[in-house]
């Protein structure tokens, strides 16, 4: 809105994701005047009007983050061709901390479970810290992992639906304020689980791959804001995974 207004506009406290540094590109490459970008304060000069640019979109990071715990959670191997390991960095920092490995490779990401999975603590921040969005498929991680992990939330206020769901599969976890506290290392078994929202709903999609028997997932509507065509990808990788209608 601001590009087109008249005068200065400032934005304070923005946020600082890679996203907002892609849109700022976008914007200027149509003739925008923004200065700020990928800091806490954008400064936009409005013009009169915009014109057409190329623009290539940033591959999704919360995307290959959900992968690339896919992989680690099912002790599997995947490499992410066309993301940005660049844009996740603490996402690979806490992987390696659990014993996966992960490797840059360019433009691509290799991922590999190693031996034995190890619980880690995590805290979500605003970026470049740990993402809010990938705290539901980390917690699925920590299912498996052996230990105590305990799963800090400080973006989003009660944003832990997705435990109660795990636990019906199996898993140990307690809430605790704004913290879960994971025992990991528990088998999980198949079984009906209702998705509350688009982050939780891939947290569940992992947990049902890692859990033997059937795991059924509704409301996926929520899925499928978020990724396109999950069942189908994760069927390539070799998931047993099928989309019903009810």
């Amino acid at each position: 809105a601001a590009v087109l207004a008249d005068g200065v506009t400032v934005i304070d406290s923005a946020a600082c994701e890679p996203e907002v540094i892609d849109l700022c590109d976008f914007l200027t490459g149509m003739g925008a005047k923004i200065s700020g970008a990928g800091s806490p304060t954008l400064r936009i000069t409005g013009v009169k009007r915009l014109h057409g640019a190329e623009h290539t979109v940033i591959p999704d990071r919360i995307e290959a983050a959900t992968y690339a715990i896919a992989a680690a959670a099912t002790n599997g191997e995947v490499t992410l061709k066309r993301c940005r390991p660049d844009h996740l960095h603490a996402v690979i920092d806490k992987l390696r901390e659990a014993g996966v490995t992960a490797e840059h490779r360019g433009r691509q990401l290799w991922i590999k479970r190693g031996r034995r999975l190890k619980s880690v603590d995590v805290t979500t921040q605003p970026y470049s810290g740990f993402p809010t969005d990938v705290q539901a498929q980390l917690m699925a991680l920590m299912t498996q992992a052996p230990g105590i992990s305990v799963i800090t939330e400080r973006i989003f206020e009660a944003r832990f639906a997705h435990a109660a769901e795990l636990a019906r599969l199996g898993a140990n976890i307690a809430i605790e304020g704004s913290s879960a506290i994971v025992k990991g290392g528990t088998k999980l078994s198949g079984a009906p689980v209702m998705a509350s929202d688009l982050r939780a709903s891939a947290a569940l999609v992992i947990a049902g791959l890692c859990a033997s028997g059937k795991t059924q997932v509704n409301r996926i509507y929520h899925l499928d804001r978020g990724y396109e065509k999950l069942d189908q990808k994760l069927t390539r990788l070799g998931a047993r995974v099928e989309r019903v209608q009810e």
